[in-house]
């Protein structure tokens, strides 16, 4: 039996569309869900920062933070089965909305736990499981949402204005939240909200429904079709098992602030800006991106970013020079931010649209693990053996994978395009 319809599937188009500059912001739907998504997503790096200094500044024990972040990511890991296929089920445009919604009233609550809350910390913990609940069904809905949204043909440059959006919040959120944290949480938590009320609006403006027109059961091996559709497509498997061991090895965020103290010796303002110099080469990619349509070697590509991502992490952990760092930092941002628009591109089209929330919510699950235990793999290897050494085993290990999944996804290395179905 054939998968039941969904409405809402992009129609291709002739192959001489214009494939790059602003082609999909011109798109109605589109816009209205890049500027949704950009004000929440803006709002949501504000909250998490600004908790993070309030509950320090509360108790001066780090192990808050850890806690606060296990609260937040916890949510993906136990609603993993599900995210994905309510995204499958459910109209997409909704759920985003609903998503929204949800962490606009964690804000709301952090707000109240500020103005009336009392010495306690375990309340921010409580609210930051609900903001991580909303974020944890919120991103299988989002990435599933953009295939419908513009013609297939504009998809790869609608994934380099998506993932632009992403980089631009993760650099404006934690700054904003910051500045207006001097002038109270209190602040930081009633704006996020209001940028949470300006995503639902936007999102809810949107025509495109993606609503299935024919409703299977819900049964377990239904809820597990994602991780099995993963495994067994394996320009898909290739991708996530790439970023997966990727971003375990090679993460060097977690141990910038001991390269600024004792090794480059710039203080707390060169660790700020040696995390800026990475989220510069992203959005620097990522605007070129949009001006660009990927058209040969797409599979190759993607292998070359990561053995220069893994290159310059072996040149950042060798550096004793302050702009030798922020220069591979920028290398490492910007390869990085290509690597990723590519493996989101590829994870889409290769993925039928019934199945596009479910094979999402895998990946999201597997990209926010390997960040957590990749922070954690840093910051404990330093400690055994040492910063240096920690940073060039990552590198080492980054270059060494990519090799690897080279001969063991040639299917991957193959792909040429990127903007038809695979």
């Amino acid at each position: 039996m054939s998968d039941p319809p969904i409405s809402g599937e992009p129609q291709v188009q002739g192959e001489d569309r214009p494939l790059t500059g602003t082609v999909a912001l011109r798109n109605r739907d589109f816009r209205l869900f890049f500027f949704g998504k950009a004000f929440a997503a803006i709002g949501q790096h504000m909250v998490t920062v600004a908790i993070g200094y309030q509950v320090y500044d509360r108790t001066g024990d780090p192990m808050d933070l850890a806690y606060i972040g296990l609260a937040t990511f916890a949510p993906a890991f136990g609603f993993a089965l599900f995210t994905g296929y309510v995204s499958d089920l459910f109209d997409r445009r909704l759920v985003l909305s609903y998503c929204y919604g949800v962490m606009m009233t964690a804000a709301v609550l952090l707000f109240i736990f500020t103005v009336h809350g009392g010495a306690d910390v375990w309340p921010a913990f409580v609210i930051m499981s609900l903001m991580g609940t909303g974020r944890a069904f919120y991103q299988p809905a989002s990435n599933a949402l953009v295939p419908n949204l513009v013609p297939a043909v504009e998809f790869p440059n609608a994934v380099a204005w998506n993932t632009g959006a992403n980089k631009v919040s993760q650099m404006l959120g934690p700054a904003l939240g910051g500045g207006l944290y001097l002038i109270g949480p209190e602040v930081v938590y009633a704006t996020a909200a209001a940028a949470c009320v300006v995503g639902i609006a936007s999102t809810a403006m949107i025509r495109t429904r993606t609503h299935r027109t024919g409703k299977e059961p819900t049964t377990l091996k239904i809820l597990l079709a994602g991780l099995s559709y993963v495994y067994h497509k394996k320009i898909i498997f290739g991708a996530i098992t790439l970023d997966l061991f990727v971003v375990i090895l090679g993460g060097v965020t977690a141990l910038l602030p001991v390269f600024a103290k004792d090794i480059l010796e710039v203080g707390p303002s060169g660790a700020g800006l040696l995390r800026s110099a990475a989220a510069f080469g992203a959005v620097l990619s990522a605007a070129l991106l949009t001006q660009i349509a990927m058209t040969r070697g797409v599979g190759k590509i993607l292998f070359v970013m990561v053995f220069i991502f893994g290159f310059a992490t072996i040149l950042f952990g060798l550096s004793q020079w302050f702009w030798l760092s922020m220069a591979a930092m920028t290398i490492i941002g910007a390869a990085d931010m290509v690597s990723v628009y590519i493996r989101s591109t590829l994870l889409q089209i290769a993925t039928p649209d019934d199945m596009r929330g479910r094979v999402s919510a895998v990946n999201s699950v597997f990209t926010g693990a390997s960040n957590e235990i990749g922070e954690f793999r840093a910051g404990t290897m330093a400690a055994l053996i040492g910063t240096i050494p920690a940073v060039l085993f990552g590198g080492i290990g980054s270059v060494i994978v990519a090799a690897v999944c080279w001969k063991l996804f040639p299917v991957l290395v193959r792909v040429e395009r990127m903007d038809r179905n695979m």
